[in-house]
């Protein structure tokens, strides 16, 4: 069984992501990072030739390859929620956690990141984090299996919580 972490950028996918994976003895996968690996340009190069949806896509491929893999820990990226085939894909043999976090908490840990374009036009910042945070919540509420608030947490207490409802799960498919 994999452990598949979702949420909005800057909830600590990544960071939990690798301490969960050193903790386990888990390879950790970035689905972010194997589109770009595999398509030879950044994130933000990929959206201007192809757009969202061209994005969206090529998250669907790598949603496909690696779900099919087992005990992993995979980092799904903050819009993976948007296509409900990827979480069908993903909850298959996953376990899926929302770290989740408040806007203030986001655009902090964020502000003035270079590796994504924006998501909506003519928005500050804030507004657009807001924005898209408020349509994504419930699809993100719906996908995951547990949640847990990052606000307050340090990635090592985000991890250990994550293990615990990792080992309460395994021992249910036993």
């Amino acid at each position: 069984m994999n452990i598949v972490l979702i949420g909005y950028r800057g909830t600590g996918k990544s960071h939990v992501g690798r301490v969960l994976a050193d903790k386990l003895f888990f390879p950790y996968v970035s689905i972010d990072k194997a589109i770009v690996l595999r398509a030879g340009m950044s994130i933000p190069e990929i959206v201007e030739l192809f757009g969202w949806p061209g994005f969206r896509d090529r998250e669907t491929v790598e949603v496909r390859e690696i779900s099919v893999w087992d005990s992993i820990v995979i980092d799904s990226g903050g819009g993976v929620i948007e296509r409900p085939e990827n979480i069908e894909l993903l909850r298959e043999n996953g376990l899926v956690i929302w770290l989740k976090a408040s806007v203030p908490t986001i655009v902090k840990r964020i502000e003035g990141g270079i590796d994504r374009p924006a998501l909506t036009e003519g928005k500050s910042f804030t507004e657009e984090v807001s924005e898209v945070l408020e349509r994504r919540t419930p699809l993100y509420r719906s996908a995951s299996m547990h949640e847990i608030d990052t606000d307050t947490l340090e990635p090592e207490e985000i991890a250990s919580q994550i293990i615990l409802l990792w080992q309460k799960r395994s021992e249910r498919s036993l």
